[in-house]
């Protein structure tokens, strides 16, 4: 069955209320008509990386609650849920296999032993994509008192895995099986581009052998009835070689365009890429990991990168670095601001909603996190208590909390626009720019006499609907 034409919720599973129970429960009182459908970030058991260091794929955190729990939401809602392929924990079952047998582990092959892929100068380190000042590897000793090195990119508890054996891939194909049983309509594909080792490359995103993993990921998710959705963040090409592959991209350049529209007050580059964007994209204006910029390189001029940068970080942003391992203190490029987005609108109210109304109209199916969905604030506290900078994002709710947030009349505004994009039959249509002058952005969608057009003042951050039937007015 298809996924939804419908804004979906993304979430993790104990930060709207304790547990996947109180999420269900908020999700059944609250949002019915405003989501269709609900990412939920990691729910495994984890020993990393809020998350993302998963054990197994086969089992909930029992913290979270229980499959039935899982199951409860996807028969009433699309579910989307992380497949983490590009590395495992080192407390899986496999890697302490692994670690206790050596080459004789069965799951040996499933982790890429560094000395398998020939030399690696210091000019063929020097070139890979890390995400920690070190390089990326980590030596093991075995039970029988033998060594070895295996890679991993992200922190020494998450082992990458080798997509050069076929072990890896079975493994896969049993997460794929298990997860669409029960009722995984949407595999997000987490740091994918990370799955290609190749010496005397980068070892990130290396072509053609990425497309080669993909592909296989989403015949094997189509025989399942499931959907793709490739992460990445990197050059908007990399969205269309997905899209082509007939998977779903991230529309990922949105987030700093609109900021950029607002800033400038002129809507010039972000009507170039709605012209352009690819039909099939799944939208974000926030997201557990800030905002990115990556995404917008080659979409906007260097200088109004830089400008955009510095006007949000200096007001409610940390600047998340991008490394290389040819000197990790030289960066050359910021990643990510790690703030909410209603943060970097200065928690404008009438700006907020212009923004959720821009992504909204935008072709692909739009995904809200759960903090844009209450207009959060940036969370310093929980920044300082875990030194993860990107909880500053990442607020947890009580039910009681979220419930009463809920009540704010910015997040009524949002829920307002989010029904009216679910329930009108005209964005089941063709997309549609419109004139605008300057300062302004116009956009809709018609399917045959149904029609909703949006109008947003960018410099006054006042939002018009006009609408065929229902919806139309200021919001």
């Amino acid at each position: 069955m298809p996924l939804r034409n419908a804004v979906q919720l993304i979430t993790y599973p104990n930060r709207l209320g304790h547990n996947l129970g109180q999420l269900a429960d908020f999700l059944e009182q609250h949002l019915d008509g405003a989501v269709g459908g609900v990412h939920i970030l990691p729910l495994y058991p984890s020993n990393a990386d809020g998350g993302f260091s998963p054990l197994t794929h086969l089992e909930v955190d029992p913290a979270y609650g229980s499959w039935a729990d899982v199951e409860r939401i996807s028969a009433r809602f699309d579910l989307c849920v992380d497949l983490i392929i590009s590395h495992i924990a080192d407390a899986s079952p496999e890697f302490l296999d692994y670690v206790a047998k050596g080459d004789a582990s069965a799951y040996a092959d499933l982790f890429v032993q560094v000395e398998t892929l020939g030399d690696i100068s210091q000019e063929d380190l020097a070139k890979i994509h890390i995400r920690k000042e070190k390089e990326p590897f980590r030596d093991v000793e075995h039970a029988d008192g033998t060594a070895s090195r295996v890679w991993c990119t992200f922190t020494e508890r998450q082992i990458d895995l080798d997509y050069r054996s076929p072990e890896t891939y079975r493994l896969m194909e049993r997460y794929l099986a298990f997860l669409a049983a029960r009722g995984v309509k949407l595999f997000r594909l987490d740091a994918f581009g990370y799955t290609t080792k190749r010496v005397g490359t980068n070892c990130f995103l290396v072509e053609p052998d990425v497309y080669q993993i993909l592909e296989w990921f989403r015949e094997a998710g189509a025989k399942h009835g499931a959907e793709m959705l490739p992460e990445v963040h990197d050059h908007i090409s990399y969205q269309y070689a997905i899209s082509r592959r007939g998977m779903r991209p991230y529309g990922f350049a949105l987030p700093p365009l609109v900021l950029h529209a607002f800033l400038q007050g002129s809507s010039v580059h972000l009507e170039r890429w709605l012209r352009m964007c690819p039909r099939n994209q799944v939208t974000v204006l926030d997201t557990h990991d800030g905002i990115c910029i990556p995404d917008v390189e080659g979409l906007l001029p260097e200088d109004e990168i830089r400008h955009l940068i510095e006007q949000v970080s200096a007001r409610s942003a940390d600047p998340i670095m991008r490394r290389s391992a040819v000197n990790v203190h030289s960066v050359g490029a910021i990643y990510q601001l790690t703030c909410t987005f209603y943060e970097a609108l200065q928690k404008n109210d009438d700006a907020y909603v212009a923004a959720r109304a821009i992504q909204l109209f935008a072709p692909g199916i739009p995904q809200v996190y759960y903090v844009g969905l209450l207009a959060g604030s940036n969370d310093f506290d929980l920044c300082d208590a875990t030194g993860e900078s990107r909880d500053v994002n990442r607020h947890v709710y009580t039910l009681e909390e979220a419930e009463a947030e809920l009540q704010r009349p910015v997040v009524q505004r949002v829920l307002a626009l989010m029904r009216l994009r679910n329930a009108h039959p005209a964005f089941d249509g063709r997309f549609e720019l419109q004139q605008s002058g300057p300062g302004r952005l116009a956009m809709g969608w018609r399917q045959g006499d149904h029609f909703c057009r949006l109008s947003v003042d960018l410099k006054h951050y006042e939002t018009q609907i006009e609408a065929s039937g229902s919806g139309s007015g200021s919001y």
